[in-house]
């Protein structure tokens, strides 16, 4: 079976990550931190997650004219990410995001958003392909406009959280949710045919027209860093469905696909490859 043509709209981050004992409450200071930079962004992430676990991809992106665009895009570069479309604008810089990770994985994020916001509608072709999935770390606008003209099956991961048009909704195929996301966005995610709900370890349930159609839960796992598990997770499943897997497989395959991305540190680099999402299964 050929691989699927994936197509990823979204961020292309540098994470700069700092590793603590354990999270600050607001106002603190917590010393003794290990600081690593790894390639990041909501965008990267699914496109090379996707592209490692069995998909063709091209990452329709938008970086800065600097220094930190090559170190962001290196992992990219090294994974045979198709980025013939990747733009370059010359008056913002490279995204950020400054992560704070605890020893048990969990973690705290502000991103700089940067470059990320001039991927603008004026000349974004989308190409022929058997999925497309976005995330809300680019202009929205432009979201709306490449699904409206795109005629495979479109998955929208609704993170962050915010207000996005109806149309966005209602021309899903699939919106994938957090329970956090879940409880903001209410009964909206139900515009979309399929929608899914994880919940970290507990794992994730699919839904189709409303009714529960399938659950699953990843194996045990020590988690060092959670930062890129539900970019994982969507990549697996939308990988997963391209291929025709059955539900209830494409869902334990995201949730496996997930669980092993939390156990190495950052991002991309803990991304896993098709093979030890198979093996573990």
């Amino acid at each position: 079976m050929s691989a699927p043509h994936i197509v990823v709209i979204g961020s292309v981050n540098l994470d700069i990550v700092a590793t603590a004992p354990r999270l600050p409450v607001a106002g603190e200071t917590v010393t003794d931190a290990v600081l690593g930079r790894f390639p990041g962004g909501k965008g990267a992430n699914q496109a090379l997650a996707a592209q490692r676990l069995g998909g063709a991809v091209t990452l329709l992106a938008c970086v800065g004219d600097d220094p930190v665009a090559e170190e962001a895009l290196a992992l990219l570069r090294d994974g045979g990410v198709d980025l013939e479309q990747l733009r370059v604008d010359a008056d913002s810089a490279t995204g950020v995001a400054l992560i704070a990770v605890s020893e048990s994985g969990e973690n705290q994020i502000v991103v700089a958003p940067g470059a990320n916001r001039a991927l603008c509608t004026d000349g974004l072709e989308v190409p022929p392909a058997d999925a497309l999935i976005c995330q809300l770390e680019v202009p929205v606008d432009t979201l709306a406009a490449a699904a409206a003209g795109f005629d495979g099956f479109f998955c929208v991961n609704l993170a962050p959280a915010m207000a996005v048009p109806d149309a966005l909704l209602e021309r899903a195929d699939m919106i994938v949710v957090n329970e956090t996301e879940a409880a903001y966005y209410g009964d909206a995610i139900r515009a979309a045919r399929m929608h899914v709900v994880t919940r970290g370890a507990d794992g994730a349930s699919l839904f189709v027209n409303g009714k529960e159609a399938a659950t699953a839960k990843p194996p045990a796992v020590h988690a060092v860093d959670t930062t890129g598990a539900g970019d994982t997770f969507t990549a697996a499943l939308t990988v997963a469905l391209a291929e025709d897997q059955p539900l209830e497989a494409a869902l334990r395959f995201a949730c496996t696909a997930g669980a092993l991305s939390a156990t190495r540190p950052g991002a991309q680099p803990s991304l896993p490859y098709r093979a030890d999402v198979d093996a573990l299964l």
